[in-house]
């Protein structure tokens, strides 16, 4: 089911249609809990005491504050951070750099680029300000395919188990990311051997994924000894952080009790660096003949778990019509995708490669409409990080989810866009027609796209609910 208004048949049908947005997604969020507390939780505090004046108190509270900051010596283990391009690692530096402005110790351990646009190697020592970033040497077999991967990243963690060992007075808590999936296993044995500290990052889960993708059969023995190392490795965490409040679910009924351990931060997209820029004025829409023409894109990794049939089905339907759509990235269905759009005959689509990241600010506002897809089934496993990014360009979102996923209250808590169904190609249609006639709706729902993220969703917000977990698993 899409929400938006029905048209109007008032002899006003923009302003009609512009409050009937309004009232119905009031009721759409009525009742609805906040995304994040970041705010309650790091509200200041008062205090009233006999002999002590407000001022000292202030002081003595700020340099307690700064001493638990600088008391905090955090590692974070992940296989791709930049000059790679791939999200995760581009998410990883944000953080760090957040972070590292709130006072914490830190350091990563990485890999050598794997998805870099202009580099192959990067130094295997290198500091930026107080953040050192250790790489180790790199392994690339048969890195399109998917035992290939598997097989690089068991070697990574290999690297990361002896790296931590190595390495492990100088920090009191490690953050091990799911980047490779099965990276979180160097933490747990590292904690058998020297009982250290960890928080494990779940970017998506496995082998729910491998299963739901059919990529190994759920009675399969990898799929059962996989699970069960989660659970060891989770009971061993100190800390456990995943996207969504589905994906808590999902490990809570997999491994219940480490209830109390799981934490949901979401992902976050950078205000500063994506800034709403007219088409008019936006040098990529021009280069790319998108200035007059309605455009919806779809940014980011075109993977497994993304639905890209029901776009190419909305494409279908609106081919006569001025509407433009924009590819840009890569993945495991890119190529499939393609050859589909050609074979379809459709000529309403324009694909382009990953962008670097400066030119991001541009490519994110050159469209009219950002999408975001997930598979059916895929709602508890996946968490789309490129949702957070499109929120900062200030365009209206449409989601392709199931009815169960967790963006849907997003969406319509943030009254940014709508969310349709797999498959249900006819409402993603009919809502990118009624935004195309309807440009003061999709310029509001743009406005609240943008003011949601601000309100909820910064890297300042969510670098603040980190340190909040990792404050508390060094303890």
């Amino acid at each position: 089911m899409a929400f938006w208004p029905k048209k109007s048949t008032t002899s006003n049908p923009t302003a009609s249609r512009t409050q009937e947005f309004e009232d119905s997604t009031e009721v759409l969020t009525t009742g609805a809990k906040p995304i994040s507390d970041s705010k309650q939780i790091y509200k200041e505090k008062k205090f009233t005491g006999a002999g002590l004046s407000a001022i000292n108190l202030s002081d003595a509270a700020k340099n307690n504050e700064n001493s638990v900051t600088k008391s905090v010596k955090v590692s974070i283990i992940t296989e791709f951070f930049p000059p790679d391009y791939a999200a995760t690692g581009q998410l990883i530096e944000e953080l760090v750099k957040q972070l590292e402005q709130q006072g914490v110790n830190i350091e990563v351990f990485t890999g050598q680029p794997g998805y870099a646009f202009s580099t192959a190697n990067a130094p295997s020592v290198e500091e930026e300000g107080a953040i050192r970033i250790r790489r180790s040497r790199s392994t690339q077999v048969w890195s399109g395919r998917i035992r290939g991967k598997a097989v690089n990243g068991v070697l990574f963690t290999l690297r990361a188990f002896l790296h931590i060992i190595r390495n492990f007075r100088r920090h009191n808590v490690f953050l091990v990311t799911s980047a490779p999936p099965f990276l979180p296993i160097a933490g747990y044995l590292a904690h058998l051997c020297l009982k250290i500290s960890y928080v494990c990052l779940i970017y998506d889960l496995y082998p729910d994924i491998a299963i739901a993708l059919e990529v190994i059969k759920r009675n399969h023995w990898l799929a059962g000894f996989w699970r069960q190392l989660n659970r060891m490795m989770w009971r061993k965490s100190k800390g456990i952080v995943v996207l969504s409040p589905d994906m808590k679910k999902r490990v809570i009924a997999i491994c219940p009790e480490v209830a109390d351990k799981v934490s949901v931060i979401h992902s976050w997209g950078d205000p500063d660096l994506i800034v709403p820029i007219a088409k008019e004025i936006n040098w990529f829409a021009e280069e790319h003949n998108l200035v007059n023409k309605f455009t919806v894109l779809y940014s980011g990794n075109m993977g497994r778990c993304h639905d890209m049939d029901t776009i190419l089905e909305t494409a279908k339907q609106l081919r006569n019509e001025p509407i433009q759509f924009v590819c840009i990235g890569s993945g495991a269905k890119r190529k499939s995708f393609i050859e589909a759009v050609n074979k379809s005959g459709v000529t309403n689509f324009l694909f382009l490669p990953y962008q670097d990241k400066q030119v991001l600010p541009y490519s994110l506002t050159a469209c009219d409409l950002s999408l975001v897809s997930v598979e059916a089934g895929m709602e508890s496993l996946v968490a789309p990080s490129k949702l957070y990014p499109a929120l900062a360009a200030g365009r209206p979102i449409a989601a392709i989810c199931s009815k169960y996923s967790y963006l849907r209250q997003l969406i319509a808590e943030g009254k940014c866009g709508v969310c349709v169904e797999n498959g249900d190609s006819l409402a993603l249609a009919e809502f990118i027609r009624l935004l195309n006639s309807d440009r003061q709706l999709a310029e509001l729902m743009g406005k609240a796209s943008r003011q949601y993220l601000q309100s909820n969703f910064t890297p300042q917000i969510i670098a603040k609910e980190y340190f909040r977990v990792l404050e508390k698993s060094h303890l």
